[in-house]
């Protein structure tokens, strides 16, 4: 790495990695002093509570097989900054990344002057991105909301399609305390004559999505009604689906993605790709994309015998979809998970979901200063899963080491059918995936 990227990073990070502003006015005033960059390309603006990352990559993907020059911001990462920032379907350079930083911090500066509260690090990588996409140039930017909707940061652009993945409680101590004022700020990112995507959502959920549709006159179209999952078989290394797409039928696509979730994803996916390039897209080009999707730290294996996975499930709605996925896809007849979670999550509804399928748990914390203490961790688990399965390791290391001899010792040396899972939170994820992409 460079000095001189290092120093962005370490300037960004001097921001507050994990301070939360909810004040878009900052960013719409560097955005005006930049130009509005935003305003130079089409997008696709990706809104709910999970799926929105793999939906994104998978969206980027078709575009990309279509022939167009993308733009894709995503968070958070799992390794390096860069990853937020996607240049046709590749990680912005360190290079472009330091001449992009160098191009807005004097600007960021000067509207950090103007008010009592600075910008902060999400708010000044969503206008790296933003600027990056101008000056690349792309053809389209394929933007996911970093948190709620209506005053989040990536909602400076007036996107032309807004997609809905599925609404449940989360943040909501931000957001509010049910599912219909969670759905009400997240609807804000649906702008005058968008099209929107949405997931098939509960009853709550979906009025506010009607409401603010109907108020900015956009087109809705939902799944179960307009597009969906078809059909979808087991296949080696993923799945084979057939989708119902907003214009046509689409089969035989193999997608490299496990679980019910990401089927339902890849077919948000295809229909906002539907809605952006209409009758443009090809059904050859469709099964090129969707082929050539990845989604790191989505039940990601990094190591066999025993099989190591990383899943970033930090939600009951997000373990639900990966414990139906680890039933489904795979035989596993022993299984010891690894877990560090959030302090401000449901630990109890996520870890009530794991017990059925995890013979052992091991807790321990992440490097996020807001994780959960292990004593806390431990006891909840301890309540759940019995005292007899839970063990205590101080560290990830510590703690990925400890499952690997539990799940070996328990098994007899036979490790066929044995499995580590390592979860609880995309900060959990990027410590494991650090220490096992060594």
């Amino acid at each position: 790495m460079s000095t001189e990227y290092d120093e962005v990073v370490a300037a960004l990070e001097g921001r507050g990695f994990t301070r939360m502003v909810f004040d878009i006015r900052k960013i719409k005033d560097l955005m005006d002093v930049l130009g509005s960059p935003q305003r130079a390309y089409p997008a696709i603006h990706l809104t709910g509570t999970n799926g929105k990352t793999s939906t994104a990559r998978m969206i980027d993907a078709l575009l990309r097989a279509h022939g167009l020059h993308t733009g894709r911001y995503t968070s958070p990462h799992l390794e390096t900054v860069r990853e937020r920032i996607s240049l046709d379907g590749e990680p912005i350079s360190e290079e472009r990344l330091v001449e992009t930083y160098r191009e807005i911090a004097p600007l960021a500066e000067l509207i950090d002057a103007r008010n009592t509260e600075s910008l902060t690090y999400f708010d000044m990588t969503t206008a790296m991105a933003y600027a990056a996409f101008a000056d690349a140039p792309v053809d389209v930017a394929v933007v996911e909301v970093g948190l709620g909707g209506e005053d989040d940061a990536t909602n400076v652009i007036d996107a032309g399609v807004a997609v809905m993945t599925p609404i449940g409680l989360d943040h909501t101590e931000w957001l509010g305390d049910t599912i219909e004022d969670i759905a009400w700020a997240k609807a804000g990112i649906i702008h005058k004559g968008a099209t929107v995507i949405s997931a098939l959502q509960t009853e709550e959920a979906m009025r506010p999505i009607l409401e603010r549709s109907v108020e900015m006159g956009a087109t809705l179209a939902r799944e179960g009604s307009e597009f969906g999952v078809v059909q979808r078989t087991q296949a080696v290394g993923g799945q084979v689906l057939t989708l119902q797409g907003l214009h046509a039928i689409y089969d035989e696509i193999f997608l490299p993605l496990f679980g019910a979730h990401q089927a339902q994803n890849a077919a948000l996916a295809l229909a906002a790709v539907e809605a952006f390039l209409g009758d443009q897209v090809r059904p050859e080009l469709v099964v090129e994309g969707f082929a050539q999707v990845d989604s790191p730290g989505r039940l990601e294996r990094v190591r066999s015998a025993p099989t190591i996975l990383l899943d970033g499930a930090h939600n009951p709605h997000g373990m639900a979809a990966t414990v139906s996925a680890l039933e489904e896809e795979f035989s596993f007849r022993h299984l010891v998970a690894v877990v560090a979670v959030l302090g401000d999550k449901d630990v109890s509804g996520l870890l009530d979901l794991l017990e059925p399928v995890a013979a052992r748990i091991v807790v321990t914390q992440n490097s996020s200063p807001r994780s959960m203490p292990v004593t806390e961790l431990a006891q909840i688990a301890t309540d759940i899963f019995g005292e007899d399965r839970v063990t205590v390791a101080e560290t990830m290391p510590d703690a990925i080491e400890e499952a690997v001899v539990i799940a070996e010792e328990d098994t007899s040396g036979e490790l066929s059918g044995v499995a580590v899972l390592i979860t609880g939170s995309v900060v959990t994820v990027a410590d494991a995936r650090k220490l096992l992409k060594r």
